[in-house]
Order: C-alpha cells, then structure tokens, then sequence
C-alpha cells in the first residue's frame, strides 16, 4: 500500500465526514450574511490577537478578554453563528485527533 494513496484516501474521507459537511454548511450559511460574517472575523481576528499576545507576553489582556467574551456571547444569541462555532469546534477537534494518531504513530522518530 502507497502512503499517498491512503493520505488520499483519509483526504476523502475527511471530505465525507459528518464534521466536515456540517462546517461546510455552516460557513456557507454564514457567507449568505455578511454583516455576521464580519462580526465573525473581528472575533477571531481579536482573539487570534489576545493568543498572540498571550504566548508572547505569558500574561492575557483582561480587558481585551472581556471585549472578546461579550462578543461571543451576542454573536452565540444568533443560530448561524452559534452552528458555525458549535460545527468548527467538532471540525477542528476531528482534525486534533488525525494529527495525534499521525503524530503519536511516528514519535519515535521526532525525538
């Protein structure tokens, strides 16, 4: 068996995955509103921001957090954007456990 073919073959069946479908679904219904889908990327992009200054500093921005938090929480009082949140955490969550399987199965070699 060729490693690529099977690193095509898990591609595919990520593609088919239920996770994968329902982001899909979710960001495509999040593009038919654009004003959501700004309020969306200014959340991420602010905490993408308090991350970054977060690992640089080893301190967060309490401040900034707390900005961040509340605009969760409005943004979570909408259902598309609450099935966009809800779909990519389980997305991303099926993505963390392929890369641990992928990484866990060649350790011995990264050490």
């Amino acid at each position: 068996m060729n490693v690529y073919d099977t690193a095509n073959r898990l591609a595919s069946e990520i593609k088919q995955s239920e996770e994968y479908m329902n982001y899909k679904m979710a960001k495509e219904a999040i593009n038919l509103k654009p004003e959501l889908k700004e309020q969306i990327k200014q959340f991420e992009e602010m905490r993408y921001e308090i991350q970054l200054t977060a690992m640089q500093t080893g301190k967060n921005d309490e401040e900034k957090m707390q900005k961040m938090q509340q605009m969760y929480i409005e943004l979570i009082e909408q259902s598309d954007a609450k099935n966009f949140f809800e779909a990519e955490t389980k997305f991303n969550i099926l993505i963390a456990d392929v890369n641990k399987i992928i990484g866990e199965a060649i350790q011995d070699v990264m050490k």
